[in-house]
């Protein structure tokens, strides 16, 4: 138990040489790219969730924002990997790096914002002053809407952040626990053990869920901006 809490969050280094980059790129192994005519089981269910995913996020947008497709679905698969890939043992999450997460979001936003100031100027600006707005709020008001414009990317960042690195934790936490409890009481270790295997159900749920929370909040700046 005297184990650091946070050891799990250190990026991982082999000979003094950081290994991210690796780990980042360790899923794509786990979507080959169809190259039989007729294609197995598992690729069959990859693409047919693939269609889902971009069949309901797509269903909101123009056609300028369906160019983002790629983009979207690029996005929700990495995520979605990377974080289930995160709940074996040993290994390493870059998601719950808050770094890691900004720079997913900021460009991710960036580029929205800047496609509604260029193809929709008038509307963009409109929301930074609502209609019927009294004169002596207005300064306040181009504040305020400021602020709320530039929290955007670091509200998806820390969203992403917290709940991963929350849900790791408290794994770590009852995990530890249920080694103690086994050396003192067999019943209490059990039962944590129990509770060890539902938060783990909940986890691999909460993996997913981010990963579909990230990309939908990304769609819905990308449909205010087109």
């Amino acid at each position: 138990m005297n184990e650091n809490l946070f050891a799990s969050f250190m990026t991982p280094n082999l000979l003094g040489i950081p290994v991210v980059m690796l780990i980042i790129m360790f899923p794509t192994i786990m979507f080959p790219s169809p190259n039989r005519l007729i294609n197995n089981r598992t690729i069959t269910i990859q693409q047919w969730l693939i269609k889902l995913i971009l069949k309901q996020m797509m269903l909101i947008h123009s056609t300028k924002g369906r160019t983002w497709s790629l983009m979207l679905t690029t996005l929700i698969l990495f995520i979605g990997s990377t974080n289930l890939l995160g709940l074996l043992p040993h290994s390493f999450t870059p998601t719950t790096q808050l770094s890691m997460n900004l720079g997913m979001a900021i460009p991710l936003w960036a580029g929205t914002v800047l496609l509604g100031f260029r193809h929709k100027t008038k509307t963009s600006l409109a929301h930074f002053l609502p209609q019927g707005t009294p004169i002596i709020l207005i300064p306040m008001l181009v504040i305020i809407e400021t602020i709320s414009l530039f929290i955007q990317p670091m509200a998806l960042a820390v969203r992403l952040t917290a709940n991963i690195t929350a849900g790791h934790l408290l794994m770590h936490l009852i995990g530890g626990a249920t080694s103690v409890l086994f050396s003192i009481s067999t019943p209490a270790a059990l039962t944590t053990f129990i509770i060890l295997l539902l938060l783990t159900m909940l986890e691999f749920a909460v993996a997913l869920i981010q990963a579909y929370v990230f990309t939908l909040l990304v769609s819905l700046y990308l449909h205010d901006n087109t």
